[in-house]
């Protein structure tokens, strides 16, 4: 990324930081919620927010309640925020960050193997 798009992807978590934050329990249920990354296009007209969701059952609806709530009051709020550093209002999409899914389930993975490999010896 460009020193622009970091500027601006850097400005973009701070303000969802603090949004997310005075909306915690209308926007997320009360859940607890990370932004592991934000990916801005170099136009400056697209972002991905990679959110990480830590001890809920329902993700999805969580994932699905913010991607809807952004059409309707995220953007705007942004929007307020930016108006004077931006030509146009990015379009913002939340991800889901399974990167730490994805570590459990290697670790699981190497503890099985390593523990196969001490259950039979190998001849030398």
């Amino acid at each position: 990324m460009g020193l622009r798009q970091d500027k601006f992807a850097k400005q973009i978590q701070r303000d969802l930081a603090e949004l997310m934050t005075l909306h915690r329990n209308e926007w997320l249920g009360g859940a607890f919620v990370t932004m592991s990354n934000v990916l801005v296009s170099p136009d400056l007209s697209y972002v991905k927010v990679y959110i990480s969701l830590f001890n809920i059952q329902n993700r999805k609806d969580v994932l699905n309640h913010l991607n809807t709530m952004v059409d309707k009051e995220i953007r705007h709020e942004i929007a307020r925020r930016i108006k004077n550093n931006v030509k146009k209002i990015p379009e913002i999409r939340f991800y889901e960050d399974d990167t730490l899914d994805y570590v459990t389930k290697m670790d699981e993975l190497f503890e099985k193997i390593k523990s196969e490999g001490n259950s039979n010896p190998s001849e030398n």
